[in-house]
């Protein structure tokens, strides 16, 4: 077993924080999941405006909750480049979503970057 980078462990400790919140409002959230949850309602509006065939409540929540964390990354943070966060959040698509969840990630994040970042 190849051993994880510890960001991408902070990564998959965020999504699994961010899925949680979605269940139980009284989940206890570190910092930066906390700093995420804070800005929701406007990540949220670059999901809605990306993913404009599937509304929110539709979409699997951990794939909801990978997106919100890339989204926090590229358009808030802007501390990686932006192709790592792409890739990460499509691994970790792979690792927890579904079969087509990195797909799905991918394509949006892919519109994030062409009309946001460009």
């Amino acid at each position: 077993m190849k051993k994880l980078d510890p960001r991408h462990k902070k990564r998959i400790l965020i999504v699994q924080q961010l899925y949680s919140i979605e269940f139980n409002k009284k989940t206890k959230l570190n910092k930066r999941t906390q700093l995420i949850f804070n800005s929701i309602s406007k990540i949220d509006s670059y999901i809605k405006k990306y993913a404009n065939k599937f509304p929110i409540e539709k979409i699997a929540k951990i794939d909801l909750a990978i997106l919100r964390l890339a989204i926090f990354e590229l358009l808030f943070e802007r501390k990686e480049p932006i192709k790592v966060i792409i890739d990460e959040a499509v691994e970790l698509g792979k690792e927890l979503g579904s079969e087509r969840s990195y797909a799905f990630i991918n394509g949006v994040l892919g519109k994030i970057y062409e009309k946001e970042l460009r």
